[in-house]
């Protein structure tokens, strides 16, 4: 299984990004999937599920409400909508199946003015 992520950038506290990833190396609409997170000096932390069929999300606290993570299976691609962006939002941010867990490159969200 391989992961591209891409999408991440700069952009200031209140501002919206759209993640994308790109999965190859199995069939996607047969896994649930997940996005990560990692900031620096600190662990990876999981943000959000998808179930195989797109009908059922899950979210972590911090980022409820504001996050949607969506997927197309026919584009072998999953989103994370990122709204309200804050400063401690800062990380590196990856998808992965949300088991059988591998890692791709991430791509590099920092939210700063």
């Amino acid at each position: 299984a391989q992961f591209v992520e891409s999408g991440g950038g700069l952009v200031q506290p209140g501002g919206s990004l759209r993640l994308s990833c790109a999965a190859s190396g199995f069939t996607l609409s047969s896994y649930s999937m997940s996005w990560y997170r990692q900031a620096p000096e600190k662990e990876r932390e999981w943000i959000a599920t998808i179930n195989h069929g797109g009908s059922i999300t899950n979210y972590a606290d911090s980022v409820k409400g504001r996050f949607t993570i969506s997927r197309d299976n026919a584009k072998n691609t999953v989103y994370l909508q990122m709204n309200s962006l804050k400063p401690e939002d800062t990380a590196v941010y990856y998808c992965t199946r949300t088991v059988i867990r591998t890692w791709g490159q991430g791509t590099q969200v920092t939210v700063s003015s």
